[in-house]
């Protein structure tokens, strides 16, 4: 009897057969989830931002409290010095060097940046997180898992997960009181702001504004308007008078956006799988073979 003679057993070939398959299926899923992980596509020209010119702020804490008051927070005792699930927005004072060379302070408004290509959207696998077209990034909670893949995505580190709740915990954040823009209001922080340090528009129409008072004013900013590439762009867009990484903003992020990157990995996948699954049924061929030649001695004595 020859090798190609040798019946094969019901199970080695659904042994076969499983691996061809295992192999496809996951090509075929991994094809399907690209578009899923991938995050939403940049927002048009028109999405909103806000512009905060850190010159101006005086550290009043204005809008810290009306944060709260409009999102329907617990008012502190004190001003919130950190995020949390009941802070989306606080104000922290950095002791810097001016350009004349006198100490003095500069109060920076913290919140989520609104990324234009937004990594805990890109993260999350139920699509909770999700960037409108209007440019912020919000939430859709009765889709939230808990798995805070979004807290661990954010380059910025903003999301905060309601630990307090154990029933129905939620992700909280700055959500550019996207309720309020919807009734054609502006975000309660900007409103309230008594010094005009911050503007609220559309992101293009105030990044053109940054660079018109950079230029007009070149010996009180610096050069460089943060979020305008950070992470592949936000829509919370700063101006300073001292380099950034004196206020405590992270350097050395990337002008790509995260998503973007995994994007990359993720179009790689399907061809990496396709190899692999190829090399496995190889292999698995290739030991069925072998397997069969050292039977075909004692076959061959079962015969005479």
């Amino acid at each position: 009897m020859s090798r190609t003679d040798i019946p094969v057993s019901r199970r080695e070939f659904l042994k076969r057969m499983g691996t061809g398959a295992v192999g496809l299926v996951a090509l075929q899923w991994v094809s399907m989830a690209q578009p899923a992980l991938a995050a939403d596509d940049p927002p048009p020209e028109e999405a909103w931002g806000i512009l905060i010119d850190l010159t101006r702020c005086v550290g009043c804490n204005s809008c810290a409290l009306a944060c709260k008051a409009s999102n329907g927070l617990p008012a502190p005792d004190v001003a919130p010095s950190a995020l949390s699930a009941d802070v989306y927005t606080f104000v922290e004072a950095h002791t810097v060097t001016t350009a004349d060379g006198t100490a003095g302070t500069r109060y920076v408004k913290r919140q989520c940046m609104h990324c234009v290509n937004a990594s805990c959207v890109s993260a999350c696998p139920a699509a909770a997180m999700y960037k409108s077209p209007q440019g912020p990034v919000v939430y859709r909670p009765e889709r939230c898992l808990g798995c805070r893949y979004c807290e661990v995505a954010c380059p910025f580190g903003v999301p905060r997960f309601e630990w307090d709740n154990g029933l129905t915990p939620t992700i909280n954040k700055c959500w550019m009181c996207f309720d309020r823009l919807q009734q054609g209001e502006q975000p309660a922080c900007v409103s309230a702001c008594p010094t005009g340090a911050m503007r609220f528009g559309k992101r293009s129409e105030l990044l053109a504004q940054a660079h018109a008072q950079i230029a007009s004013n070149p010996h009180r900013y610096v050069d460089h308007v943060f979020g305008e590439h950070e992470v592949g762009g936000t829509s919370v867009l700063y101006l300073s008078d001292v380099p950034f990484e004196e206020l405590g903003f992270p350097t050395g992020l990337p002008e790509t956006a995260p998503p973007e990157e995994t994007e990359k990995i993720m179009n790689q996948l399907p061809t990496v799988i396709g190899g692999m699954t190829a090399l496995m049924t190889g292999a698995a061929i290739f030991t069925h073979r072998k397997s069969n030649r050292s039977l075909e001695p004692i076959q061959a004595e079962k015969e005479e």
